[in-house]
């Protein structure tokens, strides 16, 4: 999370002299508003997740998701893109780029071991992001494959479980599989990326029909089609459609884990 001393402003009590008739701000106990950022992509075929490795205490040397303080003049998502690029290394336009959602706030009293800390945490599944390193206060950074990076820092093992079920759902509701394809792909190529991030086996009829027959999910490609291994014959090439959003949505199976 990138924790630093609490900068002056930076927590939920207005300046005294701000403070209208008959209110006393110095009646509630400060606390300090952070950012935790769970960044996911896909990697060699399977789901990774950006991490940071902390360079301060409490948990130095342990793994983090990237984050940390809210300035006095930022709002929650700026403080997001910031603290991206200076624990990572991600460079500024890469950041901006990014389309961060939010994902749910955290406000736990014991959270942090220092003092009380509430959190906004943010969640992007994205493609093709560069190598990370570690910079600000954090002594490193990398992406780690989901599933082999626990225990993590604070609670950050909850926000990530809850980061992972968010985007989970948006593969069920929203076009965002093909972003994870090459410009032109196979439905094979696509259904393995709903069975990566999913961590299901998926039946090869049953998805081609419902890809298919979902509008503007993905057009066709004319020409020569992709010989993808084994002794099956070429499959068709495709490519993102208009759609943003499926109707119907295709929603995950259950019980038939990967």
């Amino acid at each position: 999370m990138g924790l630093r001393p609490a900068p002056p402003g930076a927590t939920v009590n207005a300046p005294r002299s701000r403070a209208p008739a008959g209110y006393d701000p110095s009646a509630f106990e400060p606390f300090a508003v952070t950012v935790d950022l769970a960044v996911f992509t896909v990697r060699e075929g399977r789901l990774h997740v950006l991490l940071v490795e902390r360079g301060q205490d409490p948990y130095r040397g342990d793994w983090a998701l990237p984050g940390g303080f809210v300035l006095p003049k930022e709002s929650a998502g700026q403080a997001a893109r910031r603290e991206l690029v200076e624990e990572t290394g991600l460079s500024e336009r890469t950041a901006t780029a990014l389309h961060l959602e939010q994902l749910r706030t955290y406000s736990d009293p014991d959270r942090d071991p220092r003092m009380r800390v509430v959190s906004v945490a943010y969640t992007a599944l994205v493609p093709d992001l560069p190598e990370p390193r570690g910079g600000g206060d954090a002594a490193g950074a990398r992406w780690m494959e989901f599933g082999a990076c626990g225990p993590l820092a604070f609670d950050h093992d909850h926000i990530l479980a809850d980061a992972y079920d968010r985007v989970g759902a948006k593969l069920e509701y929203t076009c965002l599989a093909t972003a994870f394809c090459p410009a032109e792909f196979t439905l094979g190529e696509l259904r393995q990326v709903y069975e990566t991030v999913w961590g299901v086996v998926l039946d090869s009829p049953n998805f081609r029909r419902k890809v298919l027959t979902t509008p503007g999910f993905v057009q066709a490609v004319e020409g020569p089609r992709r010989r993808t291994g084994g002794r099956g014959k070429p499959a068709a090439l495709y490519r993102a459609g208009a759609a943003t959003t499926l109707h119907p949505p295709l929603l995950r199976p259950e019980g038939r884990t990967a």
